[in-house]
């Protein structure tokens, strides 16, 4: 059955951009410390880099556990999970019960950061801690939680080595991306991006 060319569409804006297309996002699980010093955990997707030195931020809301934690304690973890935590990830979801936990955290295995008082996800493959820089309200009902990255750790074989090409790095230890809204896949063969001669960041 032959299809029709596409047509460019206007997006309707009385409803979000982002629940009408696909896009592509990193997934990180970001921890922060409960009042009763228990670790929570909450996946997050609209998370990057801030800039190319060490500052990290992400989208939250003032709903959140994760927000309300780190607007008292003021830092966080970030824990980028591997292809096989899909499902650990998506338990940090959960919604919280009556008593405001958070059924099926009690299973997952942590341990704590170095330079902070917080706690990564065994088996990630980058580690970040974080300090709290500035909180920007104002975007809807979501908020902007900008940080300082003040310790860092991965695992060796993830580190970029000059004896493995990039390629191979990445076919070896493949990466979740977020595909929102909904879905994600793994990743593990890419492309030299053809930057221009001359390029710089």
């Amino acid at each position: 059955m032959a299809t029709k060319d596409p047509i460019l569409t206007p997006l309707n804006l009385e409803f979000p951009v982002w629940e009408q297309v696909f896009t592509v996002h990193p997934l990180v699980i970001v921890g922060t410390v409960n009042p009763d010093s228990s670790p929570n955990f909450a996946p997050k997707h609209m998370a990057f880099p801030l800039g190319w030195e060490n500052y990290f931020g992400f989208v939250c809301t003032p709903k959140h556990k994760t927000y309300q934690n780190i607007k008292k304690t003021g830092e966080f973890t970030v824990t980028y999970p591997k292809p096989d935590q899909v499902v650990l990830a998506s338990l940090t979801a959960n919604p919280r019960d009556d008593d405001q936990t958070k059924p099926g955290l009690e299973s997952i295995e942590t341990f704590p950061a170095s330079e902070i008082d917080g706690f990564f996800v065994e088996d990630g493959y980058i580690f970040l801690e974080c300090k709290l820089k500035k909180i920007v309200d104002g975007f809807g009902e979501n908020s902007l939680i900008l940080s300082e990255i003040v310790g860092a750790q991965a695992w060796s074989d993830v580190i970029k080595n000059p004896s493995h090409t990039d390629n191979e790095s990445i076919y070896y230890h493949p990466q979740i991306a977020y595909i929102s809204p909904g879905r994600f896949a793994i990743i593990d063969e890419t492309q030299a991006f053809p930057f221009p001669d001359n390029f710089k960041h």
